[in-house]
C-alpha cells in the first residue's frame, strides 16, 4: 500500500502552477484563478472580548466560488489561520482541523487549543479555518442581541398548550425570516457539500496533494462528506466524536436523546444516584421551573428552556460534573439559578455584556440547508410519549425541536441523510466514545460502515465525553501515530 499521505507536498507558500482543477463528479472544474491563489498571511487580529493569538499564528483568506455550479461567478472568501511546524525539515504537510457546530469558528479555536496538539505541529502546520457563513467567513446574522434575548425571556421550547406551540413556532419562522433579511445571498451555498469543495480548494492553495484532517463532531460529517466527494484525496483523516451519517432530523433527535439520558445517568451513578430516581428529581425541578422561573442575582430569570440548556453544558465533559452538581444544588436547595443561567449563557455564546456570538445562527442554516427533514408540529407532538421514555429530562424538548429548528425555512435542505461512502480512500479512523452524550457511540460505527470496508477504521474510547483526542491518552498515541506515521490501527481497537 502507498504511503496515505501522498508522500512530501510542496511548501504552502508557493504558488501551484495555473490549472483547471478537476473537481468531484458533477461540479464545474475550477478556473486556475482560484486554484493558483497565493495566500497573504499576515498577523492575526484579535477575537471579539479577547487578545489576539502569538506571533507564530498567521492568518490569510482564500477565495472561493458562492456557487460551485458557476465557478468563475462570484467568490467570497475563507478565513484561515496556520501555525508552521516545527520540524522544517520532516514537515509532512498541512494539518487541517473543524471543530464542529456546525458553526464553530476554527480560526479562533485552533490558536486557543494548540497546546494539545504540540506534538502534531512538530511535523505538521496547523491550519484551520472558518467555514463558509461562519464567523469570518460571511458569517450568518440571524438576529440583533436584543431579539435573541427577548426570544430567550419569551418562548417556552417545550410549549404545554396552544398558545405557547403557537408562540414557539412563529419565533422559529422569524427566526429564519431574519436569516433570510440579513444574509439571504449566502443561505443557499452554506452547505456541507459546499464546505468540503471549500476545504479541497484549500488543500490545494496550501500546496498539499492529499488532504490530512483531523475533525471532531459536526467535523466528522464534513470530513465524511470530503470522502465520498474526493476520495483519491482523502491522506491521513481521523473522525472524533462521530455524528451518525445514516440518521435524518428526527433521527439525531432521537440520538441525542439517548446520549444525553445516558451521560445524564452516567454523572448521577457516579455521584452515588439511582439513575432513575435522578432523572425524575431533575425532570421535576424542570416543571417546577417552567411554572415559576427561577429568580438571578443579574434580574434575568431562569427560565425551563435555559435551565435544560444549563444541564446539557455541563454533560460535554466529566470535567463539567462538579459545576453541574453545584448549579442543580442551588436551583433546588436555594431557589435560586446563577449557576444554571451561567451554564446556559456558556452554551448560548452571551457575555456578561449581554452580546451573543452567531454561532447558533450559523449552526442553524447550515443544519438547514443540509437536511430536507421539516417535521410538522403535529408530527413533533407525536413523537413525545417515545422521547420522554428515552429522556424524562431532554426528551421534550429534543422532540419539539424537531418541528422548531427548521420551520418555514426560506431554503430547501440538500438531503436527508449524508453520503459518506468513500470507496478507493484511503484509511480514515473513526474515533467514538462510549458515554458521549452530544455524538453517542453508535454513530461512529455506522460511520465506519458507510465510508466502506477498508476504509473505516473504529478506534473505541470506553469513556466519557464529547470527543476522546487529548483527554485518553491512548487515542490521542494512537491518532498521532497513524497522522504523523502512517501507523493504522486494527479496526475495532478499544482505548480506556
Amino acid at each position: 500500500m502507498s504511503d496515505p499521505a501522498g508522500g512530501r507536498p510542496a511548501d504552502p507558500s508557493a504558488t501551484p502552477a495555473p490549472t483547471e482543477a478537476e473537481d468531484s463528479p458533477g461540479t464545474p472544474k475550477l478556473p486556475s484563478a482560484l486554484t493558483s491563489q497565493r495566500l497573504d498571511w499576515k498577523r492575526c487580529p484579535a477575537p471579539r472580548g479577547g487578545k489576539a493569538p502569538g506571533s507564530a499564528w498567521r492568518c490569510a483568506s482564500v477565495d472561493v466560488p458562492l456557487d460551485y455550479a458557476r465557478p468563475s461567478g462570484e467568490t467570497l472568501s475563507v478565513a484561515l489561520v496556520r501555525k508552521k511546524a516545527r520540524d522544517k525539515e520532516r514537515r509532512i504537510g498541512s494539518l487541517l482541523f473543524n471543530f464542529g457546530g456546525p458553526g464553530g469558528s476554527g480560526v479562533d479555536t485552533l490558536p486557543r487549543s494548540a497546546d494539545a496538539y504540540a506534538n502534531l505541529n512538530s511535523r505538521y502546520d496547523l491550519v484551520s479555518f472558518d467555514p463558509r457563513g461562519v464567523a469570518a467567513s460571511s458569517g450568518v446574522r440571524c438576529r440583533t442581541d436584543e431579539e435573541q434575548e427577548q426570544a430567550h425571556r419569551s418562548v417556552d421550547l417545550t410549549p404545554d398548550t396552544a398558545a405557547e406551540e403557537k408562540a414557539f413556532i412563529e419565533d422559529a419562522a422569524d427566526f429564519g425570516a431574519g436569516c433570510e433579511r440579513r444574509s439571504g445571498a449566502i443561505l443557499p451555498h452554506v452547505g456541507t457539500s459546499d464546505a468540503a469543495r471549500d476545504l479541497d480548494l484549500i488543500r490545494e492553495v496550501l500546496g498539499d496533494e492529499k488532504l490530512s484532517y483531523l475533525g471532531f463532531s459536526y467535523g466528522t460529517e464534513l470530513g465524511g462528506t470530503y470522502a465520498h466527494l474526493f476520495p483519491q484525496r482523502v491522506g491521513r483523516v481521523v473522525l472524533d466524536a462521530v455524528v451518525d451519517p445514516t440518521a435524518d432530523g428526527i433521527g439525531h433527535a432521537r440520538n441525542q436523546a439517548t446520549g444525553f439520558q445516558r451521560a445524564l445517568e452516567n454523572y448521577l451513578k457516579d455521584g452515588g444516584q439511582d439513575p432513575k430516581a435522578g432523572s425524575e428529581r431533575i425532570a421535576r425541578l424542570l416543571a417546577r421551573i417552567d411554572r415559576s422561573p427561577l429568580p438571578t442575582d443579574s434580574g434575568r430569570e431562569l427560565s425551563e428552556s435555559l435551565a435544560i440548556t444549563g444541564i446539557v453544558t455541563p454533560l460535554y465533559s466529566e470535567s463539567g460534573w462538579p459545576a453541574l452538581t453545584a448549579a442543580l444544588d442551588e436551583a433546588e436547595n436555594a431557589g435560586t439559578g446563577n449557576g444554571l443561567l451561567r451554564l446556559a449563557d456558556s452554551y448560548n455564546g452571551r457575555d456578561e455584556k449581554g452580546r451573543y456570538d452567531t454561532q447558533s445562527h450559523s449552526q442553524r442554516a447550515i443544519s438547514c440547508a443540509d437536511s430536507a427533514s421539516r417535521p410538522t408540529v403535529d408530527e413533533a407532538r407525536a413523537l413525545l410519549p417515545e422521547f420522554r421514555k428515552l429522556s424524562p429530562v431532554f426528551g421534550p424538548f429534543l422532540a419539539w425541536d424537531t418541528a422548531g429548528w427548521c420551520a418555514q425555512w426560506p431554503v430547501e435542505g440538500e438531503h436527508e441523510t449524508p453520503e459518506t461512502s468513500a470507496p478507493g480512500a484511503g484509511p480514515i479512523l473513526v474515533v467514538g466514545t462510549t458515554g458521549d452524550p452530544a455524538t453517542p457511540y453508535e454513530g461512529a460505527r455506522r460511520m465506519a460502515d458507510e465510508l466502506g470496508r477498508g476504509v473505516g477504521v473504529l478506534v473505541t474510547n470506553k469513556g466519557e465525553g464529547h470527543g476522546a483526542y487529548g483527554g485518553n491518552d491512548c487515542v490521542t498515541a494512537t491518532t498521532d501515530a497513524y497522522l504523523l506515521d502512517g501507523k493504522v490501527p486494527k479496526d475495532g481497537k478499544t482505548c480506556g
